[in-house]
């Protein structure tokens, strides 16, 4: 059931990236491309974007009690789709869904100067810690107390 529940981490940290990623870079490359700043509600929005997918994978990777498919899955996908980048950058632009949008256009930003390949290793970092895979017992706290009594 953990592992379930992680799966559909994984396919919500797949979307935060492509649509909160993707429309804040969009946005910030919009604004430099105009020559103007992230100062009001529009710039504060584009970050709350950026830095609310950012603690959503974040968390992913840092909480143990997360089945580590929740960020391991995303962060396969992205290092795939980055070496398909490496190899055959036409296959890999086509694949982007939803070409005209700008979270496409910022998807494709990070694609092309690896930001995805950067995050998808630190996605994968909880798939090489043994205990994540393991279910969390639930601590007894009589434990202590039963086993100290039959010692004294």
């Amino acid at each position: 059931m953990r592992h379930l529940v992680g799966l559909v981490l994984a396919l919500a940290a797949a979307a935060a990236v492509f649509v909160g990623g993707g429309w804040g870079v969009a946005r910030i490359m919009a604004a430099y491309a105009n020559g103007t700043s992230l100062v009001g509600m529009s710039g504060g929005l584009t970050l709350a974007a950026l830095l609310g997918t950012g603690l959503y994978l974040g968390l992913l990777v840092a909480v143990p009690a997360i089945s580590p498919v929740g960020a391991g899955l995303p962060g396969l996908i992205l290092l795939a789709w980055s070496a398909l980048e490496v190899f055959k950058t036409h296959w890999a632009l086509r694949l982007i869904p939803l070409s005209g949008n700008a979270e496409a256009s910022g998807f494709r930003t990070m694609l092309t100067i690896g930001v995805l390949a950067l995050l998808g290793m630190m996605l994968i970092v909880p798939i090489f810690i043994p205990s994540r895979w393991r279910r969390r017992e639930p601590v007894d706290e009589f434990a202590d107390v039963a086993h100290a009594e039959l010692v004294h």
